[in-house]
């Protein structure tokens, strides 16, 4: 089923939920491990980023697919503009937040794993193998940087986007949120 103006379809909703919802867990995770040099929880963040990678490669499809959905009434002009921009952050930051994480971590020399499974290399030091050699450290560093900045954008989009769907809710009372609660809008 293909999303429709009444109603988003399962995958849509399914997409939307499981994308969202881990992407704002990597956020706090990745926001406590730079906050307090939690070093231990690198290799679980680098995994989940990684194996969402693969599932935001397919909402992004079914997005181009299935089109953008239909606003559920009609919107001032800036609202609309507003909603456009964020919409467009958020999915362009799903694919630039796990690359940008790849490169800086296999750049920097600290290779790629799934738990614990070997995707990249590390690349050790062979003179004191607790430590690593970057391979492009430059790479790495831009890489970081994005990944950081991108941190900081997404937090505030995802900030807007729960204002505007609250606001469609609470306010516009437009059935917005229901539909992406994979419910009918009201006839």
């Amino acid at each position: 089923m293909r999303d429709t103006k009444e109603r988003f379809s399962y995958t849509t909703v399914c997409l939307h939920w499981i994308v969202g919802l881990i992407i704002i867990s990597l956020l706090a995770v990745g926001t406590y491990m730079e906050e307090f040099e939690a070093y231990n929880l690198y290799p679980i963040h680098k995994s989940i980023g990684m194996l969402i990678f693969v599932i935001i490669l397919g909402r992004v499809a079914w997005r181009l697919i299935n089109g953008w959905p239909a606003p559920a009434a009609n919107y001032k002009k800036w609202e609309h503009n507003l909603a456009v921009v964020v919409h467009w952050t958020l999915l362009i930051g799903t694919i630039i937040f796990p690359i940008s994480g790849m490169i800086m971590s296999g750049a920097a020399g600290h290779g790629l794993a799934i738990f614990g499974l070997e995707v990249y290399p590390l690349n050790p030091d062979p003179l004191d193998s607790s430590n690593v050699i970057a391979l492009n450290e430059t790479m790495a560093g831009i890489a970081h940087e994005i990944h950081e900045i991108l941190g900081k954008v997404f937090i505030l989009a995802i900030a807007l986007h729960i204002a505007g769907a609250l606001k469609h809710h609470l306010i516009d009372k437009d059935g917005t949120l229901r539909r992406m609660l994979g419910k009918k809008l009201a006839s």
